[in-house]
């Protein structure tokens, strides 16, 4: 597969901004971003790419701040050059660690994570699937049934079969993600993740101790009643992909709608992730 890769020269003084404007990228189909000292690199499949649609989405941060961004073609033989390339090891509270199979192992380490680098999103290093994993760390998943939706690379459904969950179900609307998850739960010789590529519509209908679902506020919010069908009562819901101000509010608002009550949550340069009970 080609994909676009867009170079944004970012001028501003708030983090956040530069946040803001790669989650609206990625609901428009960009799928992986690199971050850099002025801006950051963000992809896109060839075919899903929409200039059009692309400066719709982007045009209402002119008038916040200064960006500006060129376009290259990176065809598919180059690909994985340029995601291993940008591919670093993170470490988790000395107790989780993320690699990729050229990286060294850190036996040391009570969980670790092999992630093989390709487009999926989720590879540990963006705040809200660190937060996610903080959060998984700081709860129990022993012989649960998990729901992780949006599940990108499948690192949450690996994290929470390493926390001893008995059954994990990975959903992606997205064919990479969904091959990405398998791939990665057979590099981690896990067995009890079944991945599905869809939406809400495949979320089988049986029921969850918990759920985690990573993704952006909106496809949260479309999602909720689902999530709540889905989860059983004193479940557990795990959500990020959104910011504090104004998305946390709108959230749990929503949240509240079909009985579930928010608990905490963590937040890292204006990210969020958040827990919720039934």
């Amino acid at each position: 597969m080609n994909y676009y890769e867009l170079l944004f020269t970012v001028i501003t003084t708030e983090d956040y901004q530069q946040d803001m404007l790669i989650n609206t990228l990625g609901e428009v189909g960009f799928d992986t971003f690199e971050e850099l000292e002025f801006g950051f690199k963000a992809y896109i499949p060839v075919d899903d790419f929409d200039e059009a649609k692309l400066i719709e989405a982007i045009t209402p941060y002119l008038d916040l701040f200064t960006f500006s961004y060129e376009v290259t073609l990176i065809p598919q033989k180059n690909w994985n050059e340029v995601w291993e390339s940008n591919f670093e090891p993170i470490n988790i509270q000395d107790k989780i660690f993320v690699r990729a199979t050229f990286h060294e192992p850190m036996p040391e380490i009570e969980y670790e994570i092999v992630i093989d680098p390709k487009m999926a999103f989720g590879t540990g290093h963006h705040q809200t699937t660190s937060m996610m994993l903080e959060l998984m760390l700081e709860n129990e998943f022993a012989s649960k049934n998990v729901l992780d939706m949006g599940c990108g690379t499948g690192i949450l459904a690996i994290m929470a079969s390493k926390l001893s969950a008995a059954k994990i179900t990975a959903i992606d609307y997205d064919i990479i993600c969904y091959e990405s998850t398998l791939e990665n739960a057979q590099l981690n010789n896990i067995e009890n993740i079944t991945a599905v590529c869809g939406s809400k519509e495949v979320i089988p209908d049986e029921q969850y101790d918990t759920i985690l679902a990573n993704i952006n506020r909106n496809i949260l919010l479309d999602q909720m009643q689902r999530y709540s069908e889905v989860l059983k009562a004193d479940g557990e819901l795990y959500l990020s992909g959104f910011y504090e101000q104004p998305d946390l509010d709108i959230i749990m608002d929503q949240a509240r709608k079909y009985g579930l009550k928010y608990i905490i949550h963590k937040k890292n340069s204006d990210w969020v992730a958040a827990k919720f009970i039934k």
